[in-house]
């Protein structure tokens, strides 16, 4: 294609754009409006699967070990304890934890006045078991049961199944939503091409007897699209930006220390904009070619 009918295209894109203002705002509100619900969207949802993520590499088992009187009978039991969990199939990590390790954990999370069962701890010595994944951990858990010299096996048994279960709905439901406000910002730059092809009915026949093709015709439709979905998504790429910048310096530092953390501002809120530019652009390059090739009929 030549420089010129590459230049003639885009002039005519443009044209149009400015030739139907209403419709053109409206489309770009439609994008716009889309876009910054996908943006938001998509930060939510990728600070829920940070969250979620979290979560599920701090779940472990607690392995209480059974009380042996005899020092060296205790030790060997111990070890073969432990040698037998690692043999297990899905145990990523196994970390032996003394009741004295035990008595100065709860001290810190409860007080110094655990401090009183220093001179005779009441606890067990435990094994903490990480499953290579999560989701295996109920599972890894029942076979560990099943070992000698166990006294109880803990790993929150029905909460972690409710909340591995919890977690993978929520990031069903979110991407169902994107994928609807997708399809809707694509169903209304559609109507909105469709509605310029009609007004432009008989300027696009004459094209056509004095020689134009089908792609003549109809690459300034899909450039016009494009250009709806780049102006659609700057406010979309600002404000999103603006306002996570802004949540994550005042909420991140209430949350230094704690589990819960934030998506780093980079490389997310680049990997956002970058989304939010490329969804506009394909959803308003679709459009225009759904559009033209469902009602251009010349």
């Amino acid at each position: 294609m030549k420089g010129r009918t590459i230049q003639r295209h885009f002039r005519e894109s443009l044209r149009s754009i400015t030739r139907n203002g209403w419709m053109t705002f409206a489309s770009i509100s439609a994008v716009t409006v889309t876009l910054l619900l996908v943006g938001v969207f998509t930060i939510i949802m990728m600070n829920l699967n940070k969250v979620a993520d979290d979560i599920e590499n701090d779940v472990e088992i607690k392995v209480l070990i059974e009380i042996i009187e005899d020092a060296d009978k205790a030790k060997a039991a111990e070890d073969k304890l432990m040698t037998d969990i690692k043999k297990i199939s899905g145990v990523e990590e196994v970390v032996y934890s003394s009741k004295e390790q035990e008595l100065d954990l709860l001290i810190e999370d409860f007080g110094e006045d655990l401090s009183l069962f220093e001179q005779s701890n009441p606890l067990r010595n435990v094994l903490y078991v990480k499953a290579t994944e999560p989701q295996q951990t109920a599972k890894v858990a029942e076979k560990i049961e099943k070992l000698d010299n166990i006294y109880q096996v803990v790993y929150g048994e029905g909460k972690v199944e409710k909340l591995f279960s919890f977690l993978n709905t929520s990031r069903n439901i979110g991407i169902v939503l994107i994928l609807g406000l997708l399809f809707t910002a694509i169903f209304l730059i559609s109507n909105t091409i469709r509605i310029t092809i009609i007004a432009r009915k008989e300027e696009i026949e004459i094209m056509k007897l004095v020689g134009a093709t089908n792609a003549f015709v109809r690459i300034p439709f899909v450039i016009e699209g494009m250009w709806l979905g780049i102006l659609g998504s700057i406010i979309p790429m600002a404000v999103v930006t603006i306002v996570y910048y802004k949540f994550y310096n005042i909420v991140q530092p209430k949350l230094q220390g704690e589990l819960l953390q934030l998506v780093d501002l980079t490389p997310l809120l680049y990997q956002v904009n970058v989304l939010i530019l490329v969804l506009g652009i394909f959803i308003g390059i679709w459009g225009s070619f759904m559009s033209v090739r469902r009602f251009l009929k010349i």
